[in-house]
């Protein structure tokens, strides 16, 4: 018998970092779980931080840009009545009313705190099932090993945890699982929404991203592990010089003489924001792609955490081949034609090179492979009978 419909409340960051790969990821759920059956809404509501302006690269007071960037996400998919932001600042509510969110709160059947966006209040608290969603795993489990008391509570206020992160735990991986029961997950993706057609005439393998973040470095059992993928970009810095694929990063960064260097050693250099600035504009630039080469943080990969990007996914989805820093994914999902895994600047040469001799196969493969293994309905389902609904 098909279990009644649940009202879901999806806490995530769209808002607060309106740029098109974020909106994406939240669109994943809201709509991937509202085709599911569900009755599901979309709410921002995470205290008094200031929202991030990809414009002027900086948070800011303000949260008009970010509120013109959501509501535009939401109207897009038929769900400009079901979303809701609260300014952190100034209090004042977005979408819903104050009282229809105290509504909202109070009848549904879950929440589901995607990317652990939001401190949970009393009015949280009071929904029976309360899901976080991890999209970037080891630093929460880092923390909750070591002791943190702050992080341990905050955990503490979810019913259910998921996490990226398929290989926590095990023997190949250093990082434990401690204290809660976190059940692997993947990035959903609804791939009628990407559909494209076969290109052979694309030319760059891109990606899109930040080339250092600070702030979340963290020390675990005498080693240091970076947020960050700088350290692994470095490693396949002359990648452009060993192989005949054009490569283009669209990247977010302050450092001039990196940059230059970045551009002697062959790679295209284009602006993240100008990619990322909204939902079509994002799509676009992975459909127009003849595939995607990235790395991964220091911090998933060196772990061998098991990781997967949900950009990544938005490739596949789209056929494009994906080579990417072997993270201990394949373990779980299958790689070698249409998503390929490298860990050293040699393999990544070879694995652009193998996608280039049978193009056509591996744009297949790609697409079946999100189908296969990182499709919503899938995922969401699977996410929601393990969360009790």
């Amino acid at each position: 018998m098909r279990s009644r419909k649940k009202r879901i409340v999806v806490l995530h960051l769209a808002g607060r970092y309106p740029l098109g790969g974020i909106g994406w990821q939240a669109i994943h759920y809201v709509l991937g779980l509202a085709r599911l059956g569900h009755d599901v809404y979309y709410v921002e509501d995470s205290g008094g931080g200031y929202p991030y302006d990809p414009r002027v690269r900086s948070v800011v007071k303000d949260s008009s840009h970010g509120v013109t960037f959501l509501a535009s996400v939401m109207g897009r998919f038929g769900l400009a009545d079901r979303w809701a932001y609260v300014d952190g600042v100034t209090g004042i509510h977005h979408g819903l009313s104050h009282d229809r969110l105290a509504d909202l709160y109070r009848d549904a059947d879950a929440i589901f705190n995607v990317c652990g966006a939001t401190r949970l209040t009393e009015e949280h608290l009071r929904c029976p099932i309360r899901v976080y969603v991890e999209t970037d795993p080891v630093f929460e489990q880092i923390r909750v090993a070591e002791g943190d008391r702050r992080a341990i509570l905050a955990l503490e206020d979810h019913t259910h945890h998921f996490t990226y992160g398929e290989n926590l735990g095990q023997p190949d991986c250093p990082i434990p699982l401690e204290k809660f029961a976190w059940r692997p997950t993947r990035p959903p993706v609804i791939q009628d929404l990407w559909t494209t057609a076969f290109d052979p005439r694309a030319e760059r393998f891109t990606t899109v991203a930040t080339w250092k973040n600070v702030g979340k470095d963290i020390q675990f059992r005498g080693e240091t592990y970076l947020w960050s993928k700088h350290v692994n970009f470095l490693r396949v810095i002359d990648l452009p010089r060993r192989t005949r694929q054009p490569l283009e990063m669209a990247l977010e960064m302050d450092d001039s003489v990196m940059r230059d260097l970045l551009v002697q050693n062959g790679w295209i250099l284009t602006d993240a924001f100008q990619v990322s600035r909204d939902l079509t504009t994002y799509q676009r630039h992975i459909q127009r792609s003849r595939g995607e080469f990235t790395v991964a943080k220091d911090l998933v990969a060196r772990t061998r955490s098991g990781w997967f990007s949900d950009r990544s996914v938005c490739y596949l989805a789209a056929g494009k081949p994906v080579v990417t820093m072997d993270t201990g994914f394949g373990k779980h999902v299958p790689a070698g034609v249409g998503l390929l895994a490298f860990e050293t600047v040699e393999e990544a040469a070879a694995a652009l090179d193998e996608v280039n001799r049978d193009y056509e196969r591996h744009c297949r493969e790609a697409g079946r492979i999100a189908q296969e293994y990182f499709a919503a309905d899938r995922i969401l389902t699977r996410l929601c009978r393990e969360a009790d609904l």
